[in-house]
């Protein structure tokens, strides 16, 4: 595969990446999307309590996915980290308000830590839309 063959996506309606990855990769009409967490783009604030950081993030994971060509039904796989498995029914409730059925193939571990202290984070595999 080559260069060509990868196209990186970026958008300033979600948070910059806070280090040396794509906020999405675009690779055979398949989008990979980086892990998204509360950040807020307009003034880079974390949204507070569990269920507003869920919202924060697929709506940034739904900005990336929008410049990507793609958007929620395209979805195929989502993995959630969460800080503590505590946050899991408050987390589902918000998640289960952005996806249709057939809901996406997904993975949700607790991790030890999450960047910037977050309590969640959730990254995307979807397949970019085809134009009509």
């Amino acid at each position: 595969m080559s260069q060509k063959d990868r196209v990186a996506v970026y958008t300033d309606e979600a948070p910059a990446a806070i280090g040396p990855y794509s906020q999405a990769l675009v690779v055979d009409g398949w989008v990979y999307c980086s892990g998204q967490i509360p950040i807020v783009p307009g003034d880079g604030s974390v949204a507070q309590g569990i269920e507003d950081q869920t919202r924060q993030v697929l709506a940034n994971l739904q900005k990336v996915l929008s410049e990507a060509g793609s958007d929620f039904s395209e979805v195929v796989k989502t993995t959630v980290y969460l800080s503590s498995m505590a946050n899991f029914i408050a987390m589902n409730e918000v998640y289960a308000q952005f996806f249709d059925a057939p809901f996406p193939a997904r993975a949700c571990i607790e991790a030890a830590a999450l960047p910037k202290g977050v309590l969640v984070e959730i990254d995307a595999i979807a397949r970019k839309r085809e134009v009509s």
